[in-house]
């Protein structure tokens, strides 16, 4: 495909295009060069076949408008908006260099704990400024986040977020990624902040077990699954998932969406106490969708401890109920107490599970034993939890070693060979690699200094940075690090580095420029020492010119020098449909000759008609194929080469200022009849490459032609056969030599 804009072009006397990066089904984007800061940029084109497209164009704004709500660290930024002076609608967005998630986890098979804990964080930061400002992202995916260089994580691709006040069902189009799609999106249904939310735990699904939840042979049948079937266990494809993390996962991937999270904010607060302290759990259990009865429970309790307590090892040692879980079920038991009978049976059921629980079940633990096996020099990661099934295995400590090489067990906890009971923990130290994989010590330094040192050491790490308020540490150097120094650093590992931002006292408040005047707003950001962003213009009905939204709300309290971008109205114009008054109607023609088609239309003001023409196959508007644009082109003429049945219609676009709208023309049936004159015509086949005789047919569309004939190649010189045929209009030619196809063509007789 032939690049809409040339390298070397230069946009709104500032943006000098390099290169083309990439392509997508509306826009292409480039790389270039802002030459006011000599930064790179990526700048994102509608394509030229869309411009006119009011639906296309629609969306496109609809990215600008809700890129421009926003600004934050882990979002791909919008910083400017324009159209050149050819029609090439662009964004100027922040460019980033780095990796697609989805890249990642192809390369890794799957992603640490650590890692991906890391990288929801980031995504749930940036999600939660987007809902926060009005804005779903619908879709939530790992080709859309971007892991960068330096360990950071940006979120890209609003190209079909919606505006939470606007309607926001799915259309007729299946917007999304089908393996990341949330169930009401798959059924049509109400979409809200909770579906991207769902989208990050299926994302989050696939980092830690290295495959999506659900997997199909067709697109729907994987919808079908998100609305119906229940993902398999995190814990059965990687035994190593923290409980509690598992339980996070499984809330985001609620089907029901008063059981999932509520909001970005609730759902980042439960993944940074989990940070905090891994063997942290949500006090909600992960809710199965197919709940088991009370009665199994209350069978499950008496009847198979042990059984259950040997499930709970092969899982790696997760426990079963919460208590807030088995109060609920207590207080059930009490409420029943008052029924008769029944309640008397059942308070003697309690009391033996009561009994059961104080005073047997450990006498029953105890006497139940195992022999501790040998796991010191394994590889941890190939140790497999399920051919120990009476213990569960946690690692203590990632030590360094000499003797040892990377991943390799090197003490346990109880040791091997002795009698220990069913359901012992056995923890492992495991090799690091050798002394100089340790965390250096980066505090109060530059964060060019330690990510130097970093990239210095044996291991790969990924960098993750935080930023933070700082009266202490210089703006730019390092605050805290995670892990801390000394700490023994494995391969993929996530750093992060939390960096200062300087004093408080450097802050500055946000002006209000809502209902101001485009020109004093500005005037305003400068004047608080703030920075100009994007200044995108969008219908309203406020007074052309009027700042209608700003990206910081007024009165926050941000850094000097931080973004600030405006919407502003161009007031109420629209252009007004045009009206066709008159057009071509059903025509017959035949094949091979030209026919025309025309429109004659009128708009109720000054706005420009443009034209376009279509054909479609069924008489639809949905397979209408575009044949040609043109300003004035309200009559083209056409040539139809096989007989058949075609439909026409005309888009009359109306362009007054910065507004569109248009109409379809009614469909225009024409039938194209074979040609009525018949033409001779010589072909050329290549024939074999010797003396001996031949036999010869030839078919026009299917048809057999020619009585079949013999050639003597001795009698042909050059090899050429040459062979004169008659026939009308466009047709298929096959020649057979020997019954063998020696050619197929389609010709035109005429």
């Amino acid at each position: 495909m032939n690049a809409l804009i040339q390298p070397g072009r230069i946009l709104a006397g500032r943006y000098r295009i390099d290169q083309q990066i990439g392509v997508g089904g509306m826009a292409v984007v480039y790389r270039a060069t802002d030459l006011n800061t000599q930064h790179f940029v990526a700048v994102k084109v509608l394509k030229p076949e869309y411009n006119q497209d009011a639906e296309y164009v629609a969306r496109f704004q609809r990215e600008a408008e809700a890129a421009s709500k926003m600004t934050h660290h882990n979002i791909v930024n919008l910083l400017d908006v324009g159209m050149d002076s050819s029609g090439n609608r662009y964004l100027i967005m922040e460019y980033v260099e780095g990796q697609t998630l989805k890249d990642v986890i192809r390369e890794k098979g799957r992603l640490s704990e650590t890692s991906a804990v890391q990288i929801t964080i980031r995504i749930l930061s940036a999600l939660q400024h987007a809902h926060s400002n009005g804005i779903i992202h619908r879709d939530i995916k790992p080709h859309n986040i971007m892991i960068l260089k330096d360990g950071s994580v940006k979120v890209a691709d609003f190209g079909i977020a919606q505006i939470s006040s606007a309607q926001n069902t799915l259309t007729r189009e299946a917007l999304g990624s089908v393996h990341y799609i949330s169930p009401e999106q798959a059924k049509g249904a109400h979409v809200d902040a909770r579906s991207d939310l769902y989208s990050l735990g299926v994302v989050m699904y696939e980092m830690l077990a290295g495959r999506p939840p659900f997997d199909g042979d067709t697109p729907v049948s994987v919808a079908i699954q998100h609305i119906n079937a229940t993902p398999v266990a995190l814990h059965t494809l990687c035994p190593s998932v923290p409980a509690g993390l598992e339980k996070i996962v499984m809330r985001a991937m609620e089907a029901d969406l008063d059981a999932r999270y509520p909001s970005a904010a609730a759902m980042l607060a439960d993944m940074e106490e989990f940070r905090k302290n891994p063997n942290w759990s949500p006090g909600e259990p992960v809710v199965s969708r197919a709940a088991e009865s009370d009665a199994q429970r209350l069978s499950d309790k008496i009847l198979e401890r042990s059984a259950a307590e040997r499930a709970v090892a092969r899982a790696g040692g997760r426990t079963g109920l919460p208590p807030e879980q088995t109060r609920r079920e207590k207080k059930r038991t009490r409420a029943a107490m008052v029924a008769g009978t029944v309640c008397i049976v059942l308070a003697f059921i309690a009391i033996g599970v009561f009994l059961y629980q104080f005073f047997l079940s450990d006498l029953f633990t105890r006497t139940a034993e195992d022999t501790v096996p040998r796991l010191v020099g394994q590889v941890y990661d190939e140790i497999d939890a399920s051919q120990y099934p009476n213990f569960t295995i946690e690692v203590k400590a990632w030590r360094p070693s000499d003797q040892f090489a990377y991943g390799y067990v090197m003490d346990q906890t109880p040791d091997a060979g002795r009698s220990a009971k069913v359901g012992t923990k056995i923890e492992l130290t495991v090799s690091s690699g050798a002394e100089s994989n340790l965390m250096p010590n980066l505090v109060n330094k530059s964060l060019q200094e330690a990510q130097a040192e970093l990239n210095a050491l044996p291991v790969s790490v990924v960098v993750n940075v935080t930023y933070q308020l700082s009266d202490v540490y210089t703006d730019g150097y390092v605050i805290e690090t995670m892990p801390a120094s000394g700490a023994a650093l494995t391969e993929g590992q996530t750093v992060t580095l939390a960096v200062s931002q300087g004093s408080a006292a450097a802050l500055v408040p946000v002006p209000p420029l809502v209902g101001l005047d485009i020109d004093q707003a500005l005037a305003l950001i400068d004047e608080s020492g703030l920075g100009r962003g994007s200044v995108l213009t969008v219908d309203d009905d406020a007074p052309e010119g009027t700042v209608t939204f700003q990206s910081i709300a007024a009165d926050e309290q941000v850094k000097a020098g931080t973004v600030i971008n405006l919407q502003v109205s161009r007031g109420p114009k629209n252009a007004a449909a045009p009206e066709i008054t008159r057009q071509s109607g059903d025509q017959t023609a035949f094949a091979g000759d030209s026919f025309s088609l025309f429109v004659e239309a009128s708009a109720a003001d000054d706005g420009t008609l443009t034209y376009a023409w279509y054909r479609s196959k069924t008489g639809s508007t949905d397979d209408g194929e575009l044949l040609v644009r043109s300003g004035d082109n309200a009559q083209i003429s056409v040539t139809e080469d096989t007989a058949g049945t075609y439909y026409y219609y005309c888009k009359v676009v109306n362009t007054l200022d910065d507004s569109k709208a248009y109409t379809l023309s009614d469909m225009i049936c024409v039938i194209v009849e074979p040609g009525s004159t018949v033409y001779s015509q010589v072909i050329e086949v290549e024939g074999p490459d010797d003396d001996e005789k031949h036999s010869v047919e030839v078919y026009l569309d299917g048809e057999m032609a020619l009585d079949p004939f013999t050639v003597d190649m001795s009698e042909v010189p050059d090899g050429i056969i040459r062979i004169a045929v008659e026939g009308v209009g466009t047709q298929q030619v096959q020649v057979y030599i020997d019954n063998r196809l020696a050619l197929s063509k389609t010709i035109r007789f005429g």
